[in-house]
């Protein structure tokens, strides 16, 4: 029989908080986590707003010149190697150790693993080129490629936490987390692994972000209490963010057997494709259709049962409405009427991280008993009406929420929660 699969610990770097209680707090009053930031001391790029990560200052390459909370004592043997993002989900990752009660032994077991998501660290593959080509190749810094390419957070924090179940990266863009948590509960459900470590990061830099405004996809509203406006009619654009989060997937009874505090219960996940285009949505939704559709169907959910979805939504004209016209799909032609926000509108779009972002919003939600509001939807697009969009944030306990997200080439996922009776 499959194992039924929960979520035991999380940790959180992010622009609306670096902890649990920092991060309901901004989940409930709705508050964002955008400043005006300027790259490369210029004023004219049309980019103003990004989602910043405080108490941590990584603008160097340099390592030695980093600052992060003193509450994290850290081997500073490794972080030589880590990118910004890097050190952001090594925090996440010691937090969400400490959350979920695991010893030592138990995330260096065998039967403990991790998949991460980044796109790795242009930032730091481009001072390392730099410092390679201004040497006519004489110079280069020894940790330059475990820094910086696409599976760096893999190789860091398999090494630092001893890793000896799976280890392995996942890379479908914006969609990349939710695969790797998806996949992750496969790995559980089949009796492969009894705990995986789900984690997402990128860096929050000039390198990451502004190539997205060369496609036009970046809100150039200067404005950080409405540049992030998921759903909303003058949306122009996703406003960009990093950190770093990680969230334990863990089979249940191994749960119960070490007295771990469920957050929620990950039910079953859907996938889908659009075929479409390498960059855009398809203009009806389709594969996120069929993702919702695959992961209710394999959980045995109607879209009745559904009482909360953490959209996608980025804040981009396209991608909204595509969404848009896939929950009027799923849910208002059966009847359904579940409440819809894209907490997007208070972090901005973290790409890789994205998905395991918004799960564990989602799990926090289920578990304290909150539903999140539709921050900053002011004028709704037509496409709205109908679809049920609380503007507050709910003080409502609900049993099944989805989170969807969806990535470059059409890649969609759909991942269940429902609400763990702890008490």
């Amino acid at each position: 029989m499959p194992q039924q699969v929960v979520v035991t610990g999380l940790g959180l770097v992010t622009s609306i908080g670096n902890s649990k209680a920092e991060v309901i707090e901004s989940l409930r009053n709705l508050r964002h986590g955008f400043d005006r930031l300027v790259f490369f001391n210029n004023p004219r790029i049309p980019v103003k707003v990004y989602g910043t990560i405080k108490e941590f200052n990584t603008d160097s390459p340099n390592w030695v010149e980093w600052k992060y909370p003193e509450r994290y004592t850290l081997d500073e043997t490794y972080l030589k190697s880590l990118s910004p993002h890097g050190l952001h989900c090594l925090c996440a990752m010691l937090d969400a150790i400490a959350d979920s009660g695991l010893s030592d032994e138990e995330v260096a077991s065998a039967e403990t693993g991790l998949f991460a998501s980044s796109a790795g660290s242009t930032f730091m593959m481009r001072h390392n080129l730099e410092s390679l080509i201004a040497s006519q190749g004489m110079r280069i810094n020894p940790m330059s490629v475990v820094a910086s390419v696409s599976g760096t957070l893999n190789f860091n924090l398999g090494a630092y936490f001893g890793i000896r179940g799976g280890n392995c990266g996942f890379v479908s863009a914006c969609a990349s987390s939710s695969h790797a948590l998806g996949y992750g509960y496969d790995e559980i459900s089949l009796g492969r692994h009894k705990r995986i470590f789900v984690v997402g990061g990128e860096d929050l830099t000039a390198e990451t972000y502004l190539p997205f405004n060369g496609m036009r996809a970046l809100s150039k509203n200067p404005d950080p209490d409405t540049a992030s406006r998921p759903f909303d009619i003058h949306r122009d654009g996703f406003v960009g963010t990093g950190g770093g989060v990680a969230l334990l997937l863990e089979e249940k009874e191994e749960a119960l057997r070490r007295g771990a505090d469920i957050y929620a219960e990950l039910v079953q996940w859907g996938q889908a494709s659009d075929g479409f285009n390498i960059a855009m949505p398809h203009p009806e939704g389709s594969g996120l259709t069929l993702a919702m559709r695959n992961a209710l169907r394999h959980a045995g959910l109607e879209p009745g049962d559904v009482d909360y979805v953490n959209a996608h939504a980025t804040s981009t004209p396209p991608g909204d409405t595509s969404e848009l016209l896939s929950l009027r799909e799923v849910f208002l032609e059966s009847g359904a009427s579940p409440k819809i926000s894209s907490t997007k509108a208070l972090t901005g779009h973290g790409l890789s991280m994205a998905g395991v972002m918004e799960a564990a919003f989602t799990v926090l939600g289920l578990k304290e008993g909150f539903i999140i509001g539709a921050a900053h939807l002011k004028d709704p697009d037509p496409l709205c009406e109908g679809l049920e969009f609380p503007l507050e944030t709910l003080d409502q306990e609900h049993r099944v929420a989805i989170s969807n997200s969806s990535g470059f080439g059409g890649s969609n996922v759909c991942l269940v929660f429902r609400r763990f009776p702890n008490d």
